[in-house]
C-alpha cells in the first residue's frame, strides 16, 4: 500500500510543497511517480518523514535532519531517541497538568495550596532577566501581566497562532521563493501583526519604533540559534529577517 503526496501532506500536517521540495533536496524520495506524474509513499517512506518531522521539532534545519539520518541508518534505533526524548517531555507535560489538578481541587474543595507544588514542570520566567536586559523591566511587566491574564483557552489559541505562523515560516523557506514576493511579505505582514499583539513591546506601544523593532528581531533571529530554531535553522532564520526587511522598508 502506498499513499499520495496530497494524503501523506494532510495525514502529517505539512504541504504538498514542502514534501517535493523533500524530493528535490534528497532528503525523502517518493517510492514511486505515477504516470500522472503524482508521488506515492510506501510505508519506509512514512518512518523515514516521521523521523524528518520528529528532528525539525527538535529546531534541526534542514542539512543537519540529513546529517542526522545519515548517520543513523537503523530507522528502530534513531526512533528510540526519539522516543525517550518525547517520553521526557510527555513527564514534564504530566506533571503540570498534576499541578494545575491539585490546585484546581485545593480551590474548589477548600484545600491548602502547596506552593512548592504548584509550580512543578512549569518555569515561566526563565527568560525575565533577558527580556528585562533588552528591553527594560517594564516590557516583561506588561507581557507576563498580559500572559497571566489569559484564560487556558486563550493561551492555548495564542500557542497555536504562533506554532501555525513558524511552520508557515519554514515552509516558504524550504521552497525558496524570494524573501521580497507576496508570499513571504503575507507572512512578514502576519508576523508584524503578532508582534504588535504583545503588550510591553515597540511593536504595541503607540509611537514605538516598530520598524527598527521589527528589523532589530529579524537580525536577533539569525544572530541568537534559539531562535533561529523557531524558523528551522540559520538558513530559515536568514529567510524570515530578509523578508521582514523588505516589509519593514516598504510599510513600517
Amino acid at each position: 500500500m502506498d499513499w499520495s503526496i496530497q494524503e501523506i501532506a494532510r495525514l502529517a500536517g505539512t504541504t504538498s510543497r514542502t514534501l517535493r521540495h523533500y524530493d528535490d533536496i534528497g532528503l525523502l524520495k517518493p517510492t514511486r511517480v505515477a504516470s500522472n506524474g503524482y508521488r506515492h509513499y510506501d510505508d519506509a517512506a512514512l518512518v523515514r518523514l516521521q523521523r524528518i518531522l520528529l528532528l525539525r521539532e527538535l529546531g534541526l534545519g534542514l542539512p543537519q535532519v540529513a546529517e542526522v539520518i545519515e548517520r543513523e541508518k537503523s530507522e528502530a534505533s534513531a526512533l528510540e531517541t526519539h522516543l525517550a526524548l518525547l517520553r521526557q517531555e510527555q513527564e514534564r507535560l504530566a506533571r503540570q497538568i498534576a499541578s494545575v489538578e491539585n490546585t484546581i481541587t485545593a480551590l474548589t474543595e477548600g484545600g491548602t495550596l502547596m506552593a512548592e507544588n504548584m509550580f512543578d514542570g512549569f518555569d515561566h520566567t526563565q527568560y525575565k532577566e533577558e527580556v528585562e536586559e533588552r528591553w527594560g523591566r517594564k516590557a516583561y511587566a506588561d507581557g507576563d501581566r498580559w500572559w497571566r491574564g489569559m484564560s487556558s483557552a486563550e493561551q492555548d489559541a495564542w500557542k497555536k497562532r504562533v506554532s501555525d505562523l513558524n511552520r508557515d515560516w519554514i515552509a516558504a523557506a524550504e521552497s525558496d521563493i524570494d524573501p521580497a514576493s507576496d508570499e513571504a511579505q503575507a507572512l512578514a505582514r502576519r508576523h508584524v501583526e503578532w508582534l504588535s499583539g504583545v503588550p510591553g513591546t515597540p511593536a504595541a506601544a503607540p509611537g514605538g519604533d516598530i520598524k527598527g523593532y521589527v528589523i532589530g528581531l529579524g537580525e536577533m533571529y539569525v544572530a541568537d540559534p534559539r531562535f533561529g530554531a523557531n524558523y528551522g535553522g540559520a538558513q530559515g532564520a536568514e529567510f524570515v529577517r530578509d523578508a521582514l526587511r523588505e516589509y519593514a522598508d516598504a510599510n513600517l
